[in-house]
């Protein structure tokens, strides 16, 4: 396919592929997907609702939490409309400044959801480290500072990315790989010089992958000094490092495959890219819903609410 290109960059239009040469089984493929996306949304407002009725959460370890399902619910929305476009209504078409700010979209809240889990961190680092003082540093003042740091941080790094990819020349392929619009694959595909933007991507992991793993890994080293033995604490800390995990062990494979495995078969490079960005969503409300208890116990009462006003209605 090519690129319908002309003077006006806002008639250029990129097609998106997914799963290619499995065209015919796309309505089976789009069943597990609409699980994993039902999943995503119910979970994270499961959580979210939890977290807003329920006043014994009404804690900065749970306004992270709620900070985290926002970010995971932003993250299923900006890929959804494209995925499930492609699997229903084979619509491949994506017009440049919808691709490009799906792009922003997707790479921003990957990097405030890196952001709140190094708060989420620093909140467990001063609550065991440093108990008497936290309720005086972590007070609500200051959490609403730290999202909207969070969030000011990942929109003015990744803002940059979307205007050279504007002035770029597309006279090769234009097919985009996957089903939503990445930075790295549409740089890919440029006829101009994409060096600045190779640098500046590489940058942005640095500062904000870089930075915040590092803090977060000293966070932890500091505090499993301290919390060895405590086990409430020990489970909060350990549902926060399945967190980090399931988010940066998929980042750094999908980083690592699309900068050193041309020779990989394109199957993987699609699953990588779902991985990355559907697996921590997904799994993230369930994670803490196990291991951390007083979440447990409040979705089970909502369910026991719920289960004695139909008991009642039928009466």
């Amino acid at each position: 396919m090519a690129i319908l290109y002309n003077s006006n960059l806002q008639r250029a239009t990129f097609f998106l592929m997914g799963f290619q040469g499995l065209e015919g089984l796309h309505g089976w493929i789009s069943i597990p997907f609409c699980f994993i996306y039902l999943t995503v949304i119910l979970g994270n407002l499961t959580i979210l609702h939890v977290i807003r009725t329920d006043a014994t959460l009404h804690e900065p370890m749970y306004y992270f939490l709620g900070m985290l399902a926002l970010t995971d619910l932003g993250l299923c929305l900006s890929t959804q409309p494209t995925v499930l476009g492609i699997f229903w209504f084979d619509a491949r078409e994506i017009g440049i400044p919808a691709c490009f700010t799906q792009l922003f979209f997707i790479h921003t809240l990957s990097l405030v959801e890196s952001s709140v889990l190094l708060s989420m961190s620093i909140d467990r680092y001063v609550a065991i480290c440093n108990p008497l003082r936290y309720s005086t540093v972590l007070i609500p003042v200051h959490i609403v500072k730290m999202g909207l740091r969070s969030v000011l941080r990942s929109a003015l790094l990744i803002l940059p990315l979307p205007f050279p990819l504007k002035r770029f020349q597309y006279c090769c392929s234009h097919v985009l790989a996957h089903a939503y619009c990445l930075h790295l694959e549409i740089m890919k595909l440029a006829c101009s010089g994409i060096t600045v933007n190779h640098i500046y991507g590489l940058f942005v992991v640095a500062c904000i992958v870089g930075m915040d793993s590092l803090l977060m890994f000293l966070s932890y080293a500091a505090i499993l000094r301290t919390v060895l033995s405590f086990t409430s604490s020990l489970n909060t800390c350990i549902s926060h490092i399945y967190a980090v995990l399931l988010f940066y062990i998929p980042m750094i494979g999908l980083s690592l495959v699309h900068r050193f495995g041309e020779h990989l078969p394109r199957v993987v490079h699609l699953l990588m890219s779902y991985v990355y960005l559907l697996v921590p969503p997904l799994m993230n409300p369930i994670v803490y819903s196990i291991k951390t208890k007083e979440i447990r116990h409040c979705i089970i009462k909502k369910f026991q609410f719920i289960k004695s006003l139909r008991c009642f209605w039928k009466d």
